[in-house]
């Protein structure tokens, strides 16, 4: 009998901590399934923005696609703040939050980052990118055209510097650089389903 306890016992606790990895870790490192009714804009379509935020003068546009309930959208604030502020001065940054909780204001994402940048609640952006999921990055160039869609990091906790790709994207932009070309890690997206994703 006391095995039979001992063996139960291990099962479960095997299995609590089965669900507990698959919650919070594995089942953000698998992609994000590709909704039905996907618009999928390519490198180069014309993204036009210009009437919900405006640039800088002529500088680049880049966009991050935030869900505050996401857990890889929470992991990725201190990468996309330090991006920000360092390229403040030759890029305009905005958050587009996708989110059906309608309780939170600009403010309150403005404190979460630390930043004074422009924050939109229009799931229409997201559409007109070809995003579907959190967290994401956007770089439209000066001449409004898509320059890069994709994640931040290889690792969700943006901490592997061989895989910067949001900012190796920055960088290839500022250079003057063809269309940057990625791997498959940085194009496909992973993190959270958006809901009710539409062309």
């Amino acid at each position: 009998m006391k095995k039979f306890l001992l063996i139960s016992w291990l099962l479960v606790l095997f299995a609590g901590i089965s669900y507990l990895f698959w919650e919070n870790e594995y089942k953000y490192s698998l992609p994000t399934p590709i909704p039905k009714s996907y618009y999928a804009a390519k490198t180069g379509d014309l993204i036009n923005t210009q009437h919900k935020i405006k640039t800088d003068g002529n500088k680049p546009l880049f966009l991050h696609f935030f869900n505050p309930a996401c857990p890889c959208s929470r992991f990725n604030i201190p990468e996309f703040a330090s991006l920000a502020n360092h390229y403040k001065d030759k890029i305009t940054f905005a958050i587009v939050i996708l989110s059906n909780d309608t309780t939170y204001t600009v403010e309150d994402i403005q404190d979460k980052f630390g930043l004074r940048i422009p924050v939109l609640f229009d799931k229409s952006i997201a559409d007109s990118c070809g995003v579907y999921s959190t967290p994401q990055a956007v770089i439209i160039n000066s001449d409004h055209k898509l320059y890069y869609r994709g994640n931040y990091n290889k690792n969700r906790y943006c901490t592997l510097k061989t895989s910067n790709y949001a900012q190796m994207a920055l960088d290839s932009l500022l250079n003057d650089c063809a269309d940057p070309t990625f791997n498959i890690a940085a194009l496909k997206s992973y993190g959270c389903q958006l809901p009710n994703c539409k062309k």
